[in-house]
């Protein structure tokens, strides 16, 4: 999938997270050395079981309106950690006793925290700087193919051979 598709979903899951008033929303880009099987950590506390189970219910909502359905989901039932994995994305959803238990932030302190304003981020395009070079030296070239051809055909032309 492409890096700016995956900042998408991730910012999708975020804006669902704070549709439903979860608390310290934390985003993690994990460092390839140190994790292989995903990109993002998307971390959240709810203040009560009812209130987890809804900011999941919203996050699935949201990233299915989009196209995107977790692979595997647990911890719904039970809401203390309700987990939702996206692959390139995990959703973890805490009780709040449960996210200072596990303190994932802390066991994950090699990731960078990033912030919704970077996700949402239009990507730059390094070939527009290309084409405007490109534009630019185009009419130069094209006055000499222009000419070019003229030449050619008069040379090639049986009447102008002497």
């Amino acid at each position: 999938m492409k890096k700016n598709d995956v900042k998408a979903q991730v910012a999708i899951a975020v804006r669902a997270c704070e549709g439903k008033k979860a608390e310290n929303i934390s985003v993690l880009r994990l460092d390839e050395q140190a994790s292989g099987f995903t990109d993002y950590f998307i971390l959240c506390s709810g203040a009560n079981p009812r209130q987890v189970q809804a900011i999941a219910d919203e996050v699935d909502q949201k990233l299915s309106a989009a196209g995107v359905e977790p692979k595997h989901m647990e911890g719904y039932t039970q809401a203390e950690w309700l987990l939702m994995d996206y692959v390139d994305f995990v959703v973890h959803i805490f009780s709040e006793n449960a996210r200072r238990f596990y303190d994932l932030e802390r066991l994950w302190k090699s990731a960078k925290r990033v912030q919704l304003s970077e996700l949402e981020k239009p990507a730059r395009k390094p070939a527009a700087k290309k084409t405007a070079a490109k534009r630019a030296v185009k009419p130069k070239t094209a006055a000499k193919a222009k000419s070019a051809p003229r030449k050619r055909a008069a040379a090639s032309h049986p009447r102008t051979r002497t």
